[in-house]
């Protein structure tokens, strides 16, 4: 299954072409990101590979602005232990997911792989990826399952929070103030 998204970024002055593949093996998410924030004008390209059970395996990212290039490879098992350039990264130990703040797909990452009932929660950590800032680093945040389609999310400690939106399959309808999305569409590309 291939469902195209288009998101527009509220905050962040951005659009989102993203394309998510999903199949028996896992799946597969390539995505472009152009925008404007801080007076920053930013590209940033991404691909993720997860694991049927939507855990993640690999994190490629290749950003410009400010006049910069970053680019980035992380690789995990799935269980929380990444490799970045071929070395362990123990500061991401327990980290199965991922979450870059320029787009609302990695929040589809722990709400497709926690599976929460409703009113069920749980904490979690992540590889935060703050592009624009240069930083990396493992964070806490907080997902509850309000209904099938509404999930609150929360950085711990709490700096923000936000009800968040999503379809069927999990991928973000509406991120109030970030982001909404424009367009959806079965692919076959």
């Amino acid at each position: 299954m291939q469902t195209n998204i288009l998101w527009t970024g509220r905050e962040y002055y951005s659009l989102e072409n993203c394309l998510v593949k999903t199949n028996d093996s896992g799946s597969e998410i390539n995505s472009v990101i152009i925008g404007q924030y801080e007076e920053k004008i930013y590209r940033v390209e991404y691909r993720i590979k997860t694991n049927p059970a939507w855990e993640t395996l690999l994190v490629e990212l290749h950003a410009r602005h400010s006049n910069r290039q970053q680019d980035y490879i992380f690789k995990g098992d799935g269980k929380g232990n990444w490799m970045v350039n071929g070395k362990h990264a123990i500061a991401f130990n327990g980290c199965i997911d991922i979450d870059i703040p320029l787009t609302p797909f990695t929040n589809t990452l722990p709400i497709e792989r926690l599976r929460l009932s409703k009113n069920e929660e749980r904490q979690i950590k992540v590889i935060y990826f703050d592009i624009l800032e240069n930083h990396i680093r493992p964070v806490t945040q907080k997902y509850v399952c309000l209904s099938k389609t509404q999930f609150h999310y929360e950085n711990i400690p709490n700096d923000f929070e936000a009800t968040i939106e999503v379809d069927n399959l999990g991928l973000v309808v509406d991120y109030p103030s970030l982001f909404v999305r424009t367009a959806a569409l079965a692919a076959s590309y």
